[in-house]
């Protein structure tokens, strides 16, 4: 009896940070949202978006769209080689009322 006991709190401590993991800290593949971002705020923000190639990729702009259907105009201070093969990639910075400011274009 005395060695089942000391198993019990072992396994209910995995157990809780296995399912603090699952439910709060595993990344999920959705795309964000615009609607989350205050134009008002120029708090930098993370936001995974699907990059519209077919509108065209220039020297430091794009087209992408959120999980709503939302496109906006990317203004990026650098845009990384390969985003014309990435379907979506993740954008750091702040949406304008006319475009969305990127300080971190990554690819996924």
């Amino acid at each position: 009896m005395k060695s089942l006991q000391k198993f019990i709190l072992p396994i209910l401590l995995v157990t809780v940070i296995a399912i603090i993991y699952l439910f709060y800290f595993k990344p999920d593949n959705k795309l964000g949202s615009f609607s989350t971002f205050d134009t008002n705020n120029s708090a930098v923000k993370d936001i995974k978006v699907k990059v519209l190639v077919e509108r065209g990729i220039n020297s430091n702009s794009f087209y992408v769209s959120d999980n709503e259907g939302t496109v906006v105009l990317v203004q990026a201070d650098k845009i990384p080689d390969g985003i014309n093969n990435s379907n979506t990639v993740i954008l750091r910075g702040h949406l304008n009322k006319e475009s969305f400011h990127a300080h971190d274009v990554l690819l996924n």
